[in-house]
């Protein structure tokens, strides 16, 4: 499997003159979470995955793991890629990490896609979040495992799509206790460094999530929009939080469209 000379394991399609869009994942899964899309995608980019630091396969890191830092992680791997520019997918986590990265990075970026990802929340709200981070580092992903599986797919889904469920309960099973809960603390106050971002995102941006996400709710999605000039918002119906692997279709449909448009392919 190739790698950065700091550990970080991808997989990159390389095609000729298309434009390269990166897809980043969420919080306690791997760059496999993306199996489903990669092909839609692959007709008209180049794509590259990859497993943030401590996930999957790359290593975990001896620095604190911050927002900035994650940033660090993804220009690290375009620089050894040679690539000078990217549209940045980014699914929950994943979405505060794009967001990031044009702030830390602004030419780097062609376009964001955030899909997912939190955004303000009340100060009650925010203080609440930031201390359950903080009290399940102790017992690990395992001690949320069964209750974060109910907030993430919908009930039906549970029941009727035991292979998927799996594999999301054993990959994020499988991460370090200290990485997995270093990571829920960004998740959860990661935020804050995001609210009215300065200087304003200007890069075309289209941002998702599902009806029923209850810890990246459509109001946030609003906000965000509302924060990044000349954005677009879009909300699926009926799904919870990985609705990007419940209906997958739902998703890669309208933001390759997105792309295809923007980027002119």
């Amino acid at each position: 499997m190739p790698r950065t000379a700091d550990g970080t394991y991808y997989d990159y399609i390389e095609q000729d003159a298309k434009p390269v869009i990166v897809l980043i994942h969420g919080l306690g899964l791997t760059r496999h979470s993306w199996e489903k899309h990669i092909d839609n995608y692959a007709r008209h980019f180049s794509v590259l995955t990859y497993d943030l630091c401590g996930h999957g396969d790359t290593v975990v890191p001896s620095e604190e793991v911050t927002l900035s830092l994650l940033s660090k992680q993804l220009y690290n791997l375009l620089t050894h890629l040679n690539i000078s520019q990217a549209a940045l997918v980014g699914f929950s986590l994943g979405g505060m990490i794009n967001r990031r990265f044009i702030l830390d990075y602004p030419n780097h970026v062609s376009a964001l896609v955030i899909l997912n990802s939190p955004h303000e929340r009340s100060p009650e709200n925010q203080q609440l979040v930031e201390q359950r981070a903080l009290d399940s580092a102790a017992g690990g992903p395992a001690a949320t495992i069964e209750t974060t599986l109910e907030r993430w797919f919908t009930a039906d889904f549970r029941e009727n799509n035991s292979i998927t469920v799996d594999w999301v309960r054993q990959t994020v099973l499988a991460n370090n206790n200290d990485n997995y809960a270093a990571h829920r603390f960004v998740l959860a106050a990661g935020v804050k460094e995001l609210i009215s971002p300065t200087p304003s995102i200007t890069a075309p941006t289209l941002i998702m999530t599902c009806e029923n996400d209850t810890g990246s709710t459509p109001d946030m999605s609003y906000a965000i929009g509302q924060e990044i000039f000349g954005s677009e918002v879009q909300i699926i119906s009926d799904l919870q939080h990985l609705g990007l692997l419940e209906q997958p279709d739902l998703f890669t449909k309208p933001c390759v469209e997105f792309l295809r448009k923007t980027l002119s392919v």
